[in-house]
């Protein structure tokens, strides 16, 4: 059955769209916001806006495709692939057989005889479930029966960059809308004063492919995600440096877009006006909304320390500690419960030990980045619990791979590991405290439950109650999917 999302026409396709259409689908927004809903009710569009769905904005609030808890998602995301059995991933035989040699796959047809590597973090079992965790996470050990862990992922790329675009838009190459995209396009946005898709990235940096991992690819830009600044605050100049009133500089805004609306007219698909004409949009809706919704002297010391935002700070010079990302987790829950649909933050930056790529060392790795969002993340968890937020919250972590259970280099280095590694979802629609899917003895592969990352892309769709199947958007003469082509399934294992 078709699916009457469908009805939303791409802003490439410039045949047959005549010009209210297209006023419209460039004033109705840019990454994530729509001023031009505001300037509509001022009166800016009201003999123009004829939208492609009977004047209704692009991120118009539109129903589950069926009845389903979660209605918002974040996006925890370990930038470099953090180590599988070193966390979560328990290995009595890993650990039997440490320095062992066997003859194993670490890239693509690279089949070579490597030394096996045990973890020296201690695992236990929490909670009534009795999940596995390691000691690398003493706070998060606490929430186990909160979480359903994924034990059998597997993807396509051994290589960062394409496998991060694999996992955030469903594709190993540029160019299609990321999952963020994909939830505002089908569900639309609870708060047209906000961004519906928000990014958060690490503050040593962002991930080797850049924007491409939340851009909204073949779809109207409306739906690509809005980047936070990751240190100091988040948005800049938000409050207007020559003094003027809010009237002045909507009535400013105004026609300046409208001089630019004109430009554009002669210009059909110019992009760089598009984006010029949407900044000033973005900019005026945020001076707004932004500032009470980033505030968080409105929160109680108790809620600071419980994202760890008083922690003592580290000695290893590559890290942070949990200030930056608790910073960031608290300000998720201030968007989401303020409408924002999506929102992802990134943990890792720059290269190497600065993220979870652990090639020069997993232990330091370890050190050095589980402290920054253990604190934050169970903060994270037990504050939406306590709001009655967790419920109607779908909570993701993972990154873009996992680690192999063999040496690299002559210290204790983990390559990538694409073959077997765990993501763990928590919140709306989950059945917590289960473990699903194995990765075989020694940790290297799946092989019990096996699934696609596409079968994971699949579940989160359904739990925001999204059908795959039907969340379809035309391009190219096909109907793209974030699935793809290839039938996925969903994990039923982990539905509450």
């Amino acid at each position: 059955m078709a699916s009457p999302l469908r009805q939303v026409r791409p802003l490439h396709s410039a045949c047959g769209n005549n010009r209210r259409e297209f006023l419209w689908e460039t004033g109705a927004g840019f990454t994530g916001l729509a001023l031009s809903a505001m300037l509509q009710q001022d009166g800016f569009f009201a003999k123009t806006a004829a939208a492609a769905q009977g004047g209704e904005s692009l991120l118009a609030p539109r129903p589950q495709h069926f009845a389903a808890k979660a209605k918002r998602c974040i996006f925890l995301f370990m930038y470099g692939g953090p180590s599988q059995m070193d966390l979560f991933d328990y290995k009595p035989e890993l650990q039997k057989r440490d320095g062992q040699t066997v003859q194993m796959e670490i890239r693509r047809r690279d089949v070579k005889p490597s030394k096996l590597l045990a973890s020296k973090r201690t695992f236990a079992q929490h909670g009534e479930s009795g999940q596995w965790c390691s000691d690398a996470f003493p706070h998060l050990a606490k929430h186990m029966d909160k979480l359903a862990v994924i034990k059998s992922l597997y993807a396509d790329s051994f290589a960062h960059g394409s496998a991060m675009l694999q996992m955030n838009s469903g594709r190993v190459i540029q160019g299609y809308p990321s999952m963020g995209s994909w939830l505002s396009y089908g569900l639309g946005s609870e708060n047209e004063n906000l961004p519906a898709y928000v990014v958060m990235l690490d503050q040593r940096g962002g991930p080797i492919s850049g924007a491409q991992n939340w851009s909204s690819g073949f779809m109207p830009a409306a739906y690509q995600g809005t980047v936070f600044r990751a240190a100091g605050q988040p948005i800049l100049n938000l409050a207007s440096s020559g003094g003027g009133t809010d009237a002045m500089q909507h009535d400013l805004i105004a026609t300046i877009n409208r001089l630019n609306q004109e430009h554009l007219h002669g210009r059909p698909g110019y992009s760089e006006l598009e984006a010029r004409i949407a900044s000033y949009e973005l900019a005026f809706q945020l001076q707004a909304t932004a500032p009470e919704a980033l505030d968080l002297t409105q929160e109680t010391k108790a809620t600071l320390e419980q994202y760890g935002l008083f922690d003592d700070y580290p000695t290893h010079t590559l890290a942070l500690g949990p200030e930056p990302f608790g910073r960031q987790c608290l300000i998720a829950r201030r968007l989401l419960e303020r409408g924002t649909r999506f929102v992802q933050i990134y943990h890792g930056g720059g290269h190497q030990q600065q993220n979870w790529d652990a090639h020069h060392g997993v232990e330091e790795n370890l050190k050095i980045h589980c402290p920054e969002i253990d604190r934050p993340i169970a903060g994270l968890l037990e504050d939406l619990e306590q709001r009655g937020l967790l419920d109607e919250t779908l909570v993701v972590w993972g990154g873009e791979f996992g680690r192999q259970p063999v040496v690299q280099g002559a210290g204790d280095g983990r390559d990538h590991n694409p073959k077997g590694f765990t993501y763990w979802l928590a919140g709306g629609g989950v059945k917590g405290g289960v473990s699903y899917g194995e990765t075989d003895e020694l940790g290297h592969e799946a092989v019990v439950n096996r699934h696609h990352l596409r079968d994971l892309h699949a579940t989160i769709l359904h739990l925001m109650g999204l059908d795959f199947h039907q969340l379809t958007f035309p391009y190219s003469g096909l109907d793209q999917k974030l699935t793809g082509v290839q039938e996925a399934e969903v994990i039923e294992g982990i539905l509450a």
